[in-house]
């Protein structure tokens, strides 16, 4: 017999869905549904976004679930923070997938000292605050905007770059980030607020940001 969609703790529905319970299966995943999407929003890389739509990752790692779960029992994490890794991989896989699928263009080619130099999430936050924290078009005023960002996030520390991404973008909470990240609630707390406090003083001048 299935469980109420809205009982039992994470071991109980863990136990339940191994079983063959679907809704147990179901109740575990859209827990940390709106979790997952956000990471999955933030993480694409943009030319991904025009081919892919993230419903269409949600699922795919709905499906990953039914078959990895056994394997969560073997890890010592949350089940929100290896879920999470379940859907990085689905999302990984999927991007391979479609770069490959791609051949390469000149532009590629041009921007790949880039990227080798700046991180993933770096060039990730970049896109995201300009898409979420600017009102100004213009191109010029845009291109301003990126190099400005691209400035302050390249002189930040790796840790830090990562927590903001993981709790403005991804949604997490801060004792999340900190077992993501493996580092204390304190520590990651810290980063947090010096980061965010670097970034509003240094955009404070730049055109565009709220």
């Amino acid at each position: 017999m299935g469980i109420s969609m809205t009982a039992g703790t994470i071991a109980e529905l863990v136990e339940l869905a191994k079983l063959g319970d679907k809704n147990a299966l179901a109740e575990l995943f859209n827990r940390y549904k709106k979790q997952l999407r956000a990471m999955i929003a933030f993480r694409m890389d943009r030319h991904l976004k025009g081919r892919v739509d993230p419903s269409d990752i949600l699922q795919e790692t709905y499906l990953d679930l039914a078959e990895k779960l056994p394997e969560f029992e073997k890890k010592n994490m949350s089940f929100l923070v290896w879920l999470r890794l379940v859907a990085k991989e689905r999302l990984l896989n999927v991007h391979r997938h479609h770069v490959d699928a791609q051949k390469r263009d000149p532009r590629r080619e041009q921007n790949r000292a880039k990227k080798e130099t700046f991180d993933a999430t770096s060039i990730l936050l970049v896109e995201n605050l300009l898409g979420r924290y600017t009102s100004v078009c213009g191109k010029a005023i845009k291109a301003e905007q990126r190099l400005k960002l691209n400035s302050v996030l390249e002189e930040m520390d790796e840790t830090d770059r990562e927590v903001i991404a993981l709790r403005i973008f991804e949604g997490l909470t801060n004792g999340e980030v900190a077992e993501v990240l493996g580092i204390t609630k304190q520590a990651t707390s810290k980063r947090f607020f010096r980061a965010i406090d670097r970034l509003e003083g240094i955009l404070e001048g730049v055109p565009g940001f709220g």
